[in-house]
């Protein structure tokens, strides 16, 4: 097992193997960093990526015309996707960032594929369950490396995102995954059943409508999450996966609508280190800035430019590009 910061690199793990031989075939740090979403939700990632890699040049795209993925078929979503990952590639991207946890849930795989060996593909859902599954996974094992017998009471982490998400089953698939293999690479034995986790999820599909037209830090926003998190698939949990890059923007409110009693994860910043940490890894780090960040969406919504500009503190030049035509 291989560790960066606080994500896990599992050796046997087909994604991180995948990464790794993507990266020996990536030019030398050449090329932008190119990511993904359904509307403004993957500018948390940007954003992050931004502060965390200020020589890395961004190519941002926001699939505005098609938003929410959260409510699409499962095609639907992959066939956005790949056309996305078309476009990414004509800029030259490097890497290519599923920044919406929709798609990432979906077609990864098919991106994957389709992209080959032009690009490596990342997605924002492995680094968060490798984050969780390390700091539980440690958490629950003793100092010598074994799980206690009478540790018997689960940690239970919260998940919540759209619909599409959710019901994929992808978070409570790979964490229980991915904590097994933990154990099983500390020598203790295990399987997917380990009582060191619980996962507890809810889909939150008024979320994204609610942030894209701009109801943040407000009465109908603190109505639409009261009444969200005080359902019953919410209680006692010790963690909150934010299972959207949309949420991120809300999430102080989440964590006061909670006492800032449970561990709202920072998604973004989390999946910016993961970023940051296969760069650095793989030498493909870019040691200054090839050009302006760049922003494209399919469709133009007057609330994405003004939370663009509040994420970089500049006035960003966003370009609107049909790609379906």
């Amino acid at each position: 097992m291989k560790i960066f910061g606080d994500c896990v690199l599992l050796r046997h793990d087909p994604f991180f193997l995948y990464l790794y031989f993507m990266a020996k075939n990536s030019s030398e740090g050449k090329g932008p960093i190119g990511l993904f979403d359904s509307g403004v939700g993957g500018l948390t990632v940007a954003h992050a990526l931004h502060t965390l890699l200020p020589n890395e040049q961004l190519v941002y795209f926001g699939d505005t015309a098609h938003l929410p993925y959260g409510d699409k078929s499962r095609e639907s979503i992959v066939q956005y996707s790949l056309g996305i990952a078309d476009f990414l590639l004509e800029q030259q991207c490097k890497v290519i960032l599923i920044a919406c946890n929709s798609a990432s849930a979906n077609a990864f795989n098919e991106v994957k594929t389709h992209v080959g060996d032009r690009a490596v593909v990342m997605n924002v859902i492995d680094p968060v369950v490798n984050h969780v599954c390390l700091d539980i996974g440690a958490a629950a094992l003793s100092s010598e490396g074994t799980l206690p017998i009478e540790k018997s009471n689960p940690r239970t982490v919260g998940i919540i995102g759209t619909k599409a998400t959710i019901d994929s089953g992808t978070y409570e698939r790979k964490i229980k995954e991915t904590l097994a293999a933990f154990l099983a690479n500390s020598n203790e034995i295990s399987t997917v059943s380990h009582p060191g986790i619980n996962v507890s999820s809810l889909a939150t599909p008024l979320f994204v409508p609610m942030i894209e037209e701009g109801f943040v830090f407000d009465d109908i926003s603190n109505a639409i999450i009261r009444s969200y998190l005080s359902r019953k698939e919410l209680v006692g949990i010790d963690s909150l996966i934010l299972g959207c890059t949309h949420y991120p923007i809300i999430r102080n409110q989440i964590s006061r609508f909670l006492n800032f009693e449970v561990n709202v994860l920072d998604t973004a910043q989390i999946v910016a280190q993961s970023v940051q940490h296969f760069l650095a890894e793989n030498d493909l780090l870019a040691t200054q800035k090839a050009g302006d960040n760049q922003f494209y969406v399919s469709d133009h919504t007057p609330y994405f430019e003004v939370i663009a500009n509040i994420f970089f503190n500049e006035k960003i030049s966003l370009e609107k590009r049909n790609i379906w035509v």
